[in-house]
């Protein structure tokens, strides 16, 4: 007796079933900037990155929140809880502190985004330059402001 042919059987999709989500593509370390065209915000954000990375060894660098219009993403830096972003654009480089409004700010340096109650911007225009002690002293607060939150 012969048997019939066997052939593989796709499955059939349920005829309302939703479409399967992608998943989200995990948040990766940056290891260095995106690479653009070298011009003054690409250098601004080289030095301030090393102001950051500087002020503490354990904070950890990713690139959140990608579209496309920004397939590269936003560079975040965190340590227990997002410290600050950094975005570029036309006219700026723009950082923002997720909890600034919280934060002692005596040299003045926040400078954008003043009215809000939680978070705080600086605003690095063509030309322009940042305290590197009074910036870094501005990340450290951020940092032991996000490991206190942490520890209650």
């Amino acid at each position: 007796m012969k048997s019939k042919s066997s052939k593989a059987v796709k499955p059939r999709k349920a005829k309302n079933a939703a479409p399967a989500a992608k998943p989200k593509p995990p948040a990766t370390k940056a290891s260095a900037p995106p690479r653009e065209p070298a011009d003054w915000r690409a250098t601004a954000f080289a030095r301030i990155r090393k102001m950051i990375l500087g002020a503490d060894p354990e904070m950890v660098e990713e690139n959140k929140w990608r579209k496309p219009s920004n397939p590269a993403g936003v560079p975040t830096f965190s340590h227990d809880g997002i410290v600050c972003t950094v975005e570029r654009y036309k006219t700026s480089v723009k950082l923002t502190f997720a909890n600034g409004a919280s934060l002692p700010d005596p040299q003045k340096l926040f400078n954008s985004s003043l009215e809000g109650n939680l978070r705080r911007a600086i605003d690095i225009r063509e030309g322009e330059t940042v305290d590197a002690s009074a910036f870094q002293s501005l990340v450290k607060a951020a940092v032991a402001r996000n490991t206190t939150a942490k520890k209650r």
